[in-house]
């Protein structure tokens, strides 16, 4: 099986985003895996709708200042944060 190189190559990371995922470079598959840890670790999830993620002051230096999205605007969100 093929692993999409795209998704494999590691990426240079902002530091807003190294604040919460840690150093990089790293995949974008792995940033958003860290994204997650940092997420479930800091209990950020909405309780209402799991889907939704609250943000701390971190997440929100990656969010354009929103506090609250949804996992799908999260990996939007964080593409500019990649390079």
């Amino acid at each position: 099986m093929a692993i999409n190189s795209a998704l494999s190559k590691p990426l240079t990371l902002s530091p807003e985003l190294e604040a919460v995922v840690g150093a990089g470079p790293m995949p974008r598959t792995e940033v958003v895996k860290q994204l997650w840890v940092y997420i479930k670790k800091h209990d950020l999830q909405n309780p209402a709708n799991k889907r939704n993620i609250l943000a701390d002051e971190k997440l929100k230096a990656i969010f354009g200042g929103k506090g609250e999205v949804t996992m799908f605007e999260m990996t939007k969100l964080v593409s500019p944060h990649l390079s």
